[in-house]
């Protein structure tokens, strides 16, 4: 009897999830599977924040396509392996997909269509996670943009991104294998992607709903205020202003799709300028993707090769732990890093500052912090992590001017001016007046355990400055 594999990557959704339509639209047995793949070239293996995400996002998967009459089969290892073996244990006659854009999946892609034509299965691949595939937005000369704002101008200028689709009903009974008997899997457990030692996953599960439910509820509760105060809001770090919907689209648990749409619905006729802010925002992400498409080694390799010979400072292991650890001296710093660790997101006004502060005071390689994210980040994702990165570094594409190094403390006055969001990570300073709390070292002993400053701004902004001038003459 034919069946149909449909096989899950960072989709992991029912509601306007196309591969998954397709299948149900069809009589056949179904597999729907989930393979956690650490062997095959060239893929990045996931850091421990988005791993702690991914188990709790494929536990609630797999409630949601059993109560839809299906299951969710895991696998574990190169994902050609896997696939070959599963359809050799169905019978499949059709493997549905969604696409992926970085070069090794591509390729790990492209190699099992390949296959599947030698073995008449019938492979099709579905566009699900971006609005704007990154083949269809070129320049007047056909290349790439590189430059955001002639990006989304194009994007916004093409057709409307298409209506997500709802969630299918009752989906076809899973497939058994040769035998007879059900698929066997691996146990989500065995996979061992919750934290041990130590679990520092509290602050996570307090902060975080992962799955389809936790992102549909993000959205609904950004519609009803932020968005229309967007603009200002998302500056705030003190304040609920943004949409955190990150993460949810990070591992498809929301479709762009549906997001931009639920936009559309909420304000059909005239939309504040707020969520065209909002909605810009969905652009870089798109912009991020296009990136890394046309660059497979962005996390690796400068954006702009004329970087390859800036003089990056190796900073002490002390040095670096103070960064991570939110140990530097300047509290809007501190209180970023230690809101990454506690809750696996830190504020966006905030990363600006938090990286500026690394790459440009301490002058260390860009490469040393969006590794430290890639870890500690439930967002981190292969386009957004080093395209930022390399933004904030002045190596990237439509990076932010070199001599813009954000001051924290200027950032923290003007954006936490009563010192809100930094009392509440950085609790040595609660006793701290309004003004004070900004510079804590104008007052040590009620700062008492703060660490000093790790490094002077002005001197350090000097040296940054003189550093890329140096890159400048050649």
């Amino acid at each position: 009897m034919a069946s149909t594999i449909v096989w899950l990557r960072d989709d992991l959704r029912l509601d306007d999830n196309p591969a998954l339509a397709a299948a149900a639209t069809l009589p056949d047995p179904l597999t729907v599977v989930y393979i956690l793949d650490e062997d095959s070239p060239g893929i990045r293996p996931l850091g421990a924040a988005t791993k702690w995400w991914l188990h709790h996002s494929l536990s609630a998967l797999a409630a949601g396509l059993e109560a839809h009459g299906s299951r969710l089969l895991l696998r574990r290892g190169s994902a050609a392996r896997v696939i070959k073996d599963l359809a050799a244990e169905t019978g499949a006659s059709r493997l549905y997909w969604n696409r992926r854009y970085s070069q090794p999946e591509r390729t790990i892609d492209d190699g099992i269509r390949e296959w599947a034509a030698g073995q008449d299965i019938e492979a099709a691949s579905f566009q699900a996670n971006l609005l704007f595939e990154p083949w269809t937005v070129r320049t007047g000369s056909g290349g790439p943009y590189k430059v955001f704002t002639p990006f989304w101008r194009s994007c916004l200028d093409g057709a409307d991104p298409r209506l997500p689709a709802d969630p299918p009903g009752k989906l076809p009974r899973p497939a058994a294998g040769s035998s007879g008997r059900p698929l066997t899997g691996d146990r989500l457990d065995s996979w061992r992607l919750l934290p041990r030692h130590p679990d520092w996953s509290g602050g996570l599960g307090a902060t975080w709903t992962p799955g389809e439910d936790g992102a549909h509820e993000r959205l609904e509760e950004f519609l009803d205020s932020p968005v229309e105060d967007y603009a200002r809001g998302r500056d705030l770090p003190g304040v609920e202003g943004t949409s955190r919907l990150s993460p949810h689209l990070r591992f498809g648990e929301i479709s762009p799709f549906r997001v931009w749409h639920a936009l559309r619905e909420r304000f059909p006729r005239h939309a504040p300028a707020d969520v065209g802010i909002f909605r810009s925002e969905l652009g870089w992400r798109e912009f991020c993707w296009q990136l890394l498409y046309e660059n497979p080694d962005l996390a690796t390799q400068n954006y702009r090769p004329e970087f390859d010979r800036f003089a990056w400072q190796t900073p002490s292991d002390a040095e670096l732990k103070a960064w991570q650890q939110g140990r530097t001296g300047y509290p809007l710093v501190d209180a970023g890093m230690r809101q990454l660790w506690q809750t696996g997101w830190m504020h966006n006004r905030v990363r600006m500052a938090a990286a500026s502060f690394l790459v440009k005071n301490m002058l260390a390689d860009w490469r040393l912090g969006e590794a430290w994210f890639w870890d500690t980040l439930v967002d981190a994702d292969a386009a957004n992590n080093p395209a930022n990165w390399q933004w904030v570094a002045g190596s990237g594409a439509d990076a932010s001017p070199y001599f813009r190094i954000f001051n924290p403390v200027t950032q923290s006055r003007k954006f936490d001016a009563g010192g809100s969001y930094l009392r509440s990570y950085v609790p040595e300073l609660a006793e701290l007046d309004d003004r004070t709390v900004h510079e804590p070292w104008r007052n040590p002993e009620a700062a008492s355990g703060y660490p000093e400053p790790l490094v002077g701004l002005q001197e350090s902004r000097e040296r940054a400055l003189e550093t890329y001038q140096r890159l400048k003459d050649g």
